[in-house]
């Protein structure tokens, strides 16, 4: 087996919080936002118990046909039609959440923090929020301001974008604890991309 076979196309960020240690098999983990499962790969063929939640019904059924070829045991409940800002799980269900290029496509500042809420509502005390999404650190003069704090960034894309002050604003307010510091990659001036890895206390 080739390491694509592996791990899929797992995000470079998310598989370094694998090589941490930082995901284990005894976790609940969620895919919030999977899209057609790029980061489950791994999980799905090594035991974990996964969930995926998605509003795109063409994305989950892929997910759905993924995951019964990978995972013997797998559970179609698992995988859910559902918007990130209103999930059917229960409070503090998952010990590890991923937010893969999911956050920056909030419509405006208030769709931000009611998916940022919902992702906190489902994460049990102690449990690792993974955030991967669109910045303006590194092209703050590049970005044209369209309201509701949505930007045009260089490469023609619309995007909802954050900073480091607003990460660490929103961190301290739920009193999160910051497992990384922020890490940005600018993809030549065009976008930039940002990890935000925190920890829920117990």
């Amino acid at each position: 087996m080739n390491l694509y076979e592996q791990f899929g196309d797992i995000d470079i960020y998310l598989f370094d919080q694998l090589l941490k240690g930082r995901v284990t098999k005894e976790m609940q983990i969620l895919d919030a936002g999977c899209g057609s499962g790029r980061n489950l790969v791994y999980f799905l063929q090594n035991g974990y118990t996964v969930y995926a939640v998605d509003q795109s019904a063409k994305a989950i059924e892929a997910v759905q046909q993924m995951a019964s070829q990978l995972a013997p045991n797998w559970s179609a409940e698992r995988a859910r039609v559902e918007p990130i800002e209103s999930m059917s799980f229960e409070n503090e269900s998952f010990d590890f959440i991923i937010s893969n290029a999911v956050l920056h496509f909030a419509e405006n500042e208030e769709h931000f923090h009611q998916m940022l809420e919902e992702l906190w509502r489902v994460l049990k005390p102690g449990g690792i929020l993974f955030m991967r999404l669109a910045s303006s650190i590194g092209i703050e003069d590049a970005v044209q301001p369209l309201g509701n704090e949505r930007y045009l960034l260089p490469d023609g894309s619309t995007r909802f974008l954050v900073n480091e002050r607003t990460m660490v604003g929103m961190t301290e307010k739920r009193q999160g604890v910051f497992l990384e510091p922020i890490k940005t990659v600018n993809v030549a001036g065009q976008r930039c991309m940002s990890t935000w890895v925190i920890k829920k206390n117990a």
